[in-house]
């Protein structure tokens, strides 16, 4: 199965859960997503069911890690004969009357779908598109201008010890709600300064509208406006834009004197240079 068929899957889930987010949550609306996962019905090598609650014939849905013979359980989900219950009881709660924070909600949510973990794959995936269509209600907006999924993803190890305790902590579920809380604060703060460095470089491009600079200047000023790491000598600006020391030499000073860039503190050989405020 070819991997952008994978991804054209996760893509059409996320924009059902989110742009749809008025409709009810349903099981025939989960059956699809989980479907359009795995379009192949499989896993890797393995072939899964799809469009469907797991049934068990695997045995029971174990989250393992370590050696063979020296497994830790983690956690084990509900048995097979109770998912389409538990289910049943979800979708009812989700879809029911408001009667919590609509944030909350999303946190709890979450937690309840991947504690039920009610397919055979794909239960993170769709733990995290609830998650979003619940905060796409929340929002009151189908646009999208954070991502808490990918926040989960780069907090991973942190996530899936949360989720532990919590799958264990009896019913108390007061630190994955702050945690979740928190999570969402750094994914929310992560898009502020995403957005603040697009409407930088927006800025930057219209103050300079009528300046005309060839295909290599705007190169450079694209990867400082970007975030160039570590300091931008006449020799790095040679080496990233494959030309001359001297044609760098000259495009840093052109660029100094039109006061888009300045001189670092330390100058001879070593002479930096950054953008100006």
């Amino acid at each position: 199965m070819p991997a952008e068929r994978r991804v054209e899957g996760v893509v059409e889930m996320l924009l059902d859960a989110t742009q749809q987010f008025g409709q009810a949550l349903t099981a025939e609306r989960l059956f699809g997503w989980q479907a359009a996962l795995f379009p192949a019905g499989r896993s890797g090598l393995q072939r899964i069911q799809t469009g469907a609650w797991r049934t068990g014939r695997r045995g029971p849905m174990q989250v393992v890690s370590g050696a063979a013979g020296r497994e830790r359980v983690h956690f084990e989900a509900p048995d097979a004969g109770a998912v389409d219950a538990e289910m049943q009881r979800f979708l009812a709660w989700f879809n029911g009357p408001e009667t919590l924070d609509a944030v909350l909600k999303a946190a709890v949510a979450h937690l309840w779908f991947v504690t039920i973990h009610p397919f055979e794959d794909g239960n993170g995936r769709l733990a995290r598109a609830v998650t979003d269509l619940q905060l796409a209600r929340a929002d009151a907006t189908a646009q999208r201008f954070y991502s808490l999924s990918a926040q989960i993803r780069l907090e991973r190890p942190a996530y899936y010890a949360q989720l532990e305790a919590a799958q264990h902590g009896g019913l108390d579920i007061t630190a994955w709600l702050e945690w979740f809380l928190s999570c969402l604060g750094r994914a929310l703060a992560a898009t502020e300064q995403t957005l603040a460095k697009v409407l930088e470089k927006a800025r930057f491009w219209e103050q300079h509208a009528a300046t005309l600079f060839n295909a290599r200047q705007q190169k450079l000023l694209n990867l400082l406006l970007d975030g160039f790491e570590g300091n931008l000598t006449s020799s790095k600006w040679a080496a990233i834009a494959k030309c001359s020391q001297d044609t760098a030499g000259r495009d840093i000073q052109t660029f100094v004197e039109q006061n888009i860039l300045v001189k670092e503190a330390a100058g001879g050989r070593s002479t930096a240079y950054r953008l100006a405020p």
